[in-house]
Order: structure tokens, then sequence, then C-alpha cells
């Protein structure tokens, strides 16, 4: 028997239907609002104009194709980067600003700290804006503090830049639920696999390029790079970007993080979401952490090189981002994740058993992570966004800050597992958080209703069904009516009250 800690009317079933929760849905003045505020929208910034192909029309939607999602993608890539760049050039920026190791090992914690103000305080404003302008802004912000980096002296200045620039560096944060919502509701995954693949793919380019930049030229070259790249992409960006209209124009921005607090503590597909993506962060890092220690010493010796031209293979496993994605479309989200955390068990198994012995394992090992992890994420992702459409933003921000929490437990007990005792207990910790994913998974099955927290409802079914597309369609006709509403129609009986014809509607 299900456990259920509500009857709401509105419930769903989270893996694959949505549903408005009443924090998010608007009234008839505001979709009013909404439909004549968009169409009035025709710059950016108030000055910027916006191109005449990519202005709002609600009867003629923006294309989201293949071209826009690499570009969704790209744009990632680049600004994610922003975190990793300072990483291999520690030894540089000692030189540079004359102190020590331990002063300059300040700047990643500075600039991860920036980063995750950004997930609390930036990200969840994707769910009360137009995001257009929204990411124009942020990637001009990111491009203009790395000029900062390249030109200053001062070893405080740079730290306080660095928190600065992780700060607006949640461009990726904003993009993805952007992709979900431009995206048709069959190929969404897919979308949203290719801006994740982006991401993971700058995490990993980063360090290859200021490694490359610094050993071959100065560091400083490296946000010059920086800079130039994501100017350009700012210009792309406003070539190709399709304006969308705000969703929650009724809301205010504390109101915004009041309800991204509420629903950190009462969605159960969310919550569920976020304890299976901490362990799973908290692996994924643990493994790309302690993977230096284990090849730079007993058997392998590798060298520096060596070591980093693993991340090549990490990049393969981030290429299958397209197959992962339509795997995805096709299933109910907790099945993909069950897939995917079965196979992270049995590449981390493999590690277990053969990571200091024979160099094959790693390599196998070290593909299979990278697939299963991020055929994880999208399938989480993917059930975290169908619960309420108009809170993409900010169930992504929640999201996003476990998995925070999860690269900083990886790193910090992982490392100190494997100093201490060894690659095979490092392995196995990491092991046992893939246990804990499996358990927190099973604790809830695939069909359950949006407000049950434990137990199993609806059968087992694995593919995608004709209630789902179903569901799907009533989102999309939900969100069509929100945006091209007509006034005579819609026209409230009094302020703030629906008529009873949308009052019957909503019910």
């Amino acid at each position: 028997m299900a456990s259920k800690a509500s009857t709401r009317r509105n419930s769903v079933n989270p893996g694959d239907a949505t549903s408005t929760s009443d924090e998010t849905l608007p009234t008839n003045n505001e979709e009013i609002n909404l439909k004549i505020g968009t169409s009035d929208r025709t710059k950016d910034f108030g000055f910027l104009p916006i191109p005449a192909r990519l202005r709002y029309n609600p009867e003629k939607p923006a294309h989201f194709g293949l071209l826009l999602n690499v570009v969704f993608g790209f744009a990632s890539t680049l600004t994610v980067a922003n975190l990793y760049y300072c990483q291999p050039l520690l030894i540089q920026l000692s030189i540079a600003f004359g102190v020590s190791y331990d002063e300059v090992s300040k700047i990643p914690t500075l600039t991860q700290a920036g980063y995750a103000t950004g997930l609390l305080l930036i990200s969840p404003i994707g769910d009360l804006v137009p995001r257009r302008p929204l990411l124009l802004g942020l990637i001009l912000s990111s491009a203009s503090l790395c000029i900062g980096l390249s030109v200053t002296k001062s070893l405080k200045a740079f730290e306080a830049i660095s928190f600065l620039l992780g700060a607006v560096t949640v461009t990726p944060q904003i993009m993805i639920p952007l992709a979900a919502d431009l995206a048709p509701p069959n190929r969404r995954a897919s979308a949203m696999s290719i801006v994740m693949s982006g991401l993971l793919f700058g995490i990993l380019l980063a360090r290859v390029l200021a490694g490359v930049i610094a050993e071959f030229s100065s560091w400083r070259n490296t946000y010059y790079m920086a800079f130039a790249a994501q100017y350009l992409m700012a210009i792309v960006l406003y070539l190709v970007l399709p304006d969308y209209p705000a969703k929650n124009a009724h809301l205010t921005y504390f109101g915004i993080l009041r309800t991204m607090a509420k629903f950190a503590v009462t969605e159960p597909v969310l919550i569920q979401a976020c304890l299976i993506s901490l362990a799973s962060s908290a692996t994924f890092t643990n493994f790309w952490v302690t993977l230096t220690f284990l090849l730079g010493g007993t058997p392998y010796f590798y060298d520096t090189l060596q070591i980093g031209l693993f991340g090549l293979i990490g990049m393969l496993g981030v290429a299958t981002a397209p197959l992962v994605g339509r795997l995805i479309d096709r299933m109910v989200p907790w099945f993909a994740t069950l897939i995917a955390t079965l196979i992270l068990i049995v590449f981390q198994c493999v590690l277990v058993g053969a990571a200091g012995i024979n160099i094959a394992a790693v390599i196998i090992a070290c593909f299979g992570i990278d697939v299963g992890r991020q055929m994880q994420q999208v399938s989480l992702t993917t059930a975290v966004f169908a619960v309420d459409p108009a809170a993409r933003s900010r169930m992504n921000a929640v999201l996003i800050v476990f998995i925070f929490l999860g690269q900083v437990m990886g790193t910090s007990v992982g490392s100190r597992v494997f100093l201490q005792f060894g690659w095979r207990p490092a392995a196995a910790l990491s092991l046992a958080w893939n246990g804990w994913q499996l358990f927190v998974l099973l604790l809830r099955g695939p069909h359950c209703q949006r407000f049950t927290w434990l137990g199993w409802e609806g059968g087992a079914e694995m593919k995608k069904q004709k209630s789902t597309e179903k569901s799907e369609d009533v989102e999309k006709q939900t969100e069509e009516r929100i945006e091209s509403s007509d006034s005579s129609e819609t026209a409230p009986t009094s302020q703030g009250e629906l008529p009873e014809k949308s009052r019957t509607e909503v019910q």
C-alpha cells in the first residue's frame, strides 16, 4: 500500500505527466497581461532590438531544431569552463602574485562558492523573467569579468572577481529548463541531454585548454581566450536565441525563492532525485579526483600529460548524449534512471576489482561511468521537470544544489579515504554510494501519483504509453492557453477572481 502525504485533486503521475502548483497558477488577469507583455517585447534591455524572426509569436512558436540545440550545448561548454580554468593554473598564479600555494588554493574554493550563490539567487530568476535577455546579460557579464582576471595584478582582486565570475556562470542551469520548454515533448530528454553534454564537455575541456595555454604562453591568455569566446557566443545567441515569455509574471523574486524552498521539502519526485543525485555526484567526483592519485602512483606512474589524456575518454562518454536522450524519450524516466544506476554499479564493480591491477579496467570504467552518470542525470531531470512546467528553473536550481553538495562530498571524503586506505576502499566507497542510489530509487515506483512518498502504484510499464502522450498534450494545451488567451472569454468577473469556465478548466 502506497503511503500518501496528501490527497490533493491535482495529483499526477510525476514520471510522465504534469501539473501546475497553486503558487504558479496565474489568474486570468495575469494571463492577459502575459499575452500583452510578450507581444509588445521588441527590445532586449530596453534598447537592443530583437530580430523580427526571433520575437515571440504564440501563433507561430519558434522551431527548436538540432542547430539551436547544439548552440545551447556550446554555450554551456564555454560558460561552465569559467569554473575550472583556474585549477591547473594554481602554480603559475602563485608565482605571478608572489604568494604560497596555500593562498592561491582559495581561488577554486571562492569560484565554487560564487557558483553556489548564483545557483540559489540567480538561476531561479529563469522562472520570473524572459530568459533571452537574462542569458545574454549573464554571458556578457561573465565575459567582462574574464577581462578583469586577465589584467589584475592583485591577488585580492583576483579572488573577488573569481567569486563574482562563479556567481554569473549559471548560464547552463537556465538553458536546460529553457531547452525543455522549447523542445517538443517527444524529444525533451534529447534536447536536455545535448545541453548537459555541453556542460560536462566544458568541465573536461577547461582543464586541458588552461594547461596547454599556460604551458606555451602566459596564464593570462587563458582568460583572454575565455573573454573572446564568450563574447562571440553572446553575438551568436543574439542572432539565434528565440524570445520566450516569462512564465510567472504574478510572482515576485522573494516569492520565487520561497516556493523554491517549499518545493525542496514537499515534492517527492524532486526529493528522490536530489538524494540520488547527491550520491551520484559524489561517486562521479570521487572517481575523477582520485584517478590522478591512482594513475600517478604504483603500478602505473603516469605523468601529467598521460593522466590528462583520460579526459578524452570521458569526452567519448559525453558524445553519447544524443543516443542517451533518445532512449530516455521513449521510456518512463524512472526506468531510465534504474538502467543508468545499474550501469554505474556494474562499472564501479570493475573499479573495485581491478582498478589498481590493470589499466584496461580503468579505461572501461572511465567510459561507462560517464555514460551512466549522464543518463541518470538526464532521466532524473526529465522526471523533475514533468512535475510543474512553470517551476522548472526553481526545481532545477534545487537539484543542482544537491549535485554541487555531492561534488564537495566526493572530493573531500573520497580523497581522504584514498590517501589513508588506498584505491580499493575508495572505489568501494563509491560502490556503496551507488547502492544508496538504487535503494532510494526503489522506495518509490515509476507510476506513483505526485504526492505519494513511498510505495508502488500503476504497474510497471517501461515505455511511455498513450496516457503519457495525452498528459503531454494537456501540458502543451495549457501553455498555449496561457500564452494566447482571448480577453473576451477570460475576462474576470471581479479583480483576482476566475470566471466560472476558467475555474472549471483549472479544477
